[in-house]
């Protein structure tokens, strides 16, 4: 069984997508953190403001992990970071067309869909603004979610007709 072409190039285009927008995030929130007046080009008004979302406590440990280790314990890691180590994940899982990574692809998937739900409501609920960079993660995590899901079903389809 050999993967479509039209997933390799979904899973390439939204994994790399994921990636450079988890690495603008990470590269945002330290040169914020460095310089306190950067500016952002994501940061298009007082509303509208990817930065002060980064730097905010639920920038870092989806804002939870701070309740069970020290705000600066090395567990408690941007988001940013978290969107890099699951961005890789998915690349590298993707390549194997076996039934255990598919249905982790499916799990990863559920689990990043969850935060950004999550993470959705907080910037709409609490933090009163929008960012760009936060929202174009949570789409992609959404169709990475779509993408796992159709690889699942044709997985277990080929296994069936194999068996």
């Amino acid at each position: 069984m050999a993967m479509p072409t039209w997933e390799r190039k979904a899973r390439t285009f939204l994994c790399v997508l994921g990636l450079f927008l988890s690495a603008y995030a990470l590269h945002v929130e330290l040169s914020r953190e460095r310089n306190p007046d950067y500016r952002a080009m994501c940061d298009l008004g007082e509303s509208v403001s990817c930065s002060k979302v980064f730097t905010s406590r639920w920038g870092r440990g989806f804002g939870l992990v701070q309740f069970f280790v020290a705000k600066d314990s090395l567990l408690n890691q941007p988001n940013s970071v978290l969107g890099l180590l699951f961005y890789t994940l998915q690349m590298g899982l993707g390549l194997s067309l076996s039934k255990k990574a598919a249905a982790l692809l499916v799990l990863f998937s559920w689990v990043s869909v969850a935060g950004s739900l999550y993470l959705a409501s907080i910037l709409a609920f609490v933090l009163g603004d929008f960012c760009m960079v936060c929202v174009s993660t949570y789409l992609v995590n959404f169709a990475l979610l779509f993408t796992n899901l159709r690889r699942r079903t044709a997985v277990e389809g080929m296994k069936e007709k194999a068996g």
